[in-house]
């Protein structure tokens, strides 16, 4: 009804990424011989040079991954805030915000989170899962109609430094869809740490990551990111970056319809997506049509309850508890649904239940959210069983390129908000909370289907949409990808200035209108989207189902995503 794609099948791997050639980095990687792990790892690294935009080498990249026996770990990919950073510095000399620039560079994670994951359960070496990125870099790729609307959008942004202008804005001019983007230094930056790794070589495949891992967080290329920090006053220094390992942490994991759902912990918004799973289920969504005013009115009313959650009192859990098993459990659930009226939206979101709250931003009076350049999606699983998920991210036109690296260190403490009394506030040595939210889920009938998504605080709501398109609904993955969206914005937003819109409800326009105008007498507030539009997300899936002896995949056609499965 909706595909304007198969879903693919096959018996053998399957990987969907956001950048087609990405896809075809992990597929390679797979057809090597590798696993999942290696291949997502190879997937994640090529998307930082194939969505420049959108995707930083250096920026983050949380993963979560699920062995074929069934142990699962995430590694949390995402940097803390320098040692040196006065907590207070936002507050007292740049009135409550968080400005575009190096001071909010956080150490970047992403290629600590990769070498981690290829260190822990992984096959290859950093080489070999990073030599098509390599490419990709040095010989370049095709520009494609989102990377040149995104530069042409921001031009001004880029051609605030020079490194940015000289990347994104060749000859002074935005790139042209189809012309050739070629990203030389960045290129040699990745050499550079293939080279050392290859130095160690004799020492086994262990001693070459950590070569490669040294080369990033304590060679050249720190001492270049740490040297130019200083120059623009910034507060990132070499012994933050030497001193940087990504955190192992536990998956949250909750039984939903005999499915087990895992996501990452509240460092990121992960656990949000569970709670609006449970309330959506507590309140009757699996009673009502799809895509109904009903239906659409309950689960966004979820949304809001558990985005107040995560506002309240999602953070870093080295800096502050945050109650999980009381927020997802059974009397919190059921007081939060007391909360919600079936015939009337609420206007903002709903206060808080088990503290104080905070102080909410105020309504902004922009026509539209400001667009965050923001993440991309991999999902891999293997031959074997085991399935990989990551959504690696920062984009490019907030912060400067190093001059000769080509990459933009981690500019991710746009997410920490600049009081720190919040609990996602500044401090030295705390992170950010993070929107990218990697999540899989363990089928009842022994399967792994492991989805992400792009698209900031319209994550996890694009994720849970596809989610019961499939297992609610009975879609085939690509139909469900590409069902009509919608996504609220009633609740703060997580990237500075914060913008808070509370009430509206964005609707993409294959959505009839005799059911937007049934969501607008419920108080909703509808902004029409395009019938697809970026905005609503990218999802990607994989989907193994154990009794088949099959594989399935879907990427999203909002923005270039493609899967490919043997």
């Amino acid at each position: 009804m909706y595909a304007t794609r198969p879903t693919l099948y096959g018996t053998r791997h399957a990987v969907s990424a956001g950048h087609y050639l990405a896809a075809a980095s992990g597929f390679s990687v797979l057809e090597a011989g590798g696993n999942a792990i290696d291949a997502g790892c190879a997937a994640g690294i090529a998307l930082g040079v194939l969505l420049p935009d959108l995707v930083n080498v250096a920026g983050v990249a949380p993963i979560l991954i699920r062995k074929a026996d069934g142990t699962v770990e995430t590694i949390a990919g995402l940097g803390t805030w320098p040692r040196s950073i006065p907590a207070d510095l936002f507050m007292r000399e740049h009135g409550g915000k968080i400005p575009n620039g190096v001071l909010r560079t956080v150490v970047p994670a992403a290629p600590d989170a990769w070498i981690t994951a290829l260190e822990r359960h992984g096959t290859m070496g950093f080489g070999d899962v990073a030599q098509h990125a390599l490419r990709h870099a040095r010989d370049g790729f095709a520009v494609y109609p989102l990377l040149a609307q995104n530069i042409r959008d921001h031009q001004e942004d880029y051609a605030r430094w020079p490194g940015n202008a000289a990347i994104f804005l060749p000859g002074g001019q935005p790139p042209a869809v189809a012309d050739r983007f070629v990203q030389s230094d960045l290129a040699a930056t990745l050499q550079y740490m293939v080279d050392e790794e290859r130095k160690a070589a004799g020492k086994g495949r262990l001693a070459g990551l950590a070569a490669a891992h040294a080369a990033f967080y304590r060679g050249d290329i720190a001492r270049e990111i740490a040297a130019f920090m200083a120059r623009e006053g910034g507060y990132l220094t070499m012994e933050d970056m030497a001193a940087y390992r990504s955190k192992l942490e536990p998956a949250v994991r909750r039984t939903w319809r005999g499915h087990e759902v895992l996501t990452c912990g509240p460092w990121c918004q992960g656990p949000a997506l569970l709670e609006a799973l449970l309330l959506m289920e507590r309140g009757g969504i699996g009673a009502l049509a799809h895509n109904s005013a009903d239906y659409i009115h309950l689960f966004t009313e979820c949304i809001k309850a558990a985005m107040a959650d995560r506002e309240y009192h999602f953070g870093d859990p080295a800096f502050l508890e945050v109650p999980l098993e009381r927020l997802l459990g059974e009397a919190h659930l059921g007081a939060r649904l007391a909360q919600i009226d079936p015939d009337r939206a609420l206007m903002g979101m709903p206060g808080p239940m088990l503290n104080t709250g905070t102080t909410l931003p105020t309504a902004t009076d922009r026509a539209a959210p400001l667009v965050e350049a923001d993440t991309s999606y991999c999902a891999v699983v293997d031959r074997w069983g085991n399935a990989f998920s990551a959504t690696p991210s920062d984009g490019s036109w907030n912060s400067p390129v190093v001059p000769g690296l080509g990459i933009i260190p981690s500019n991710r403490g746009s997410q920490s908000r600049p009081d720190p009394s919040h609990p996602c506030g500044v401090a030295p040595g705390k992170r950010p909370r993070l929107t990218p939210n990697p999540a899989m889920i363990v089928t009842a009938g022994g399967g792994v289907m492991p989805f992400g998504t792009p698209g900031g605080d319209v994550q996890i709501q694009a994720m849970l949409q596809v989610v019961l398109n499939v297992l609610q609904h009975g879609m085939e993955l690509q139909e469900a990808i590409e069902a009509p969206r919608f996504a609220s914005y009633s609740f703060p937003s997580s990237f500075a200035p914060f913008d808070f819109f509370p009430g509206r409800l964005a609707v993409e326009s294959a959505i009839p209108q005799a059911t937007r105008d049934a969501l607008a007498a419920k108080g909703h507030e509808i902004r029409d989207w395009p019938e697809k539009t970026w905005l609503a997300g990218t999802v990607e899936v994989v989907k193994s189902d154990p009794a088949k002896g099959m594989l399935a995949a879907g990427a999203d056609p909002r923005r270039p995503a493609y899967a490919v499965v043997a």
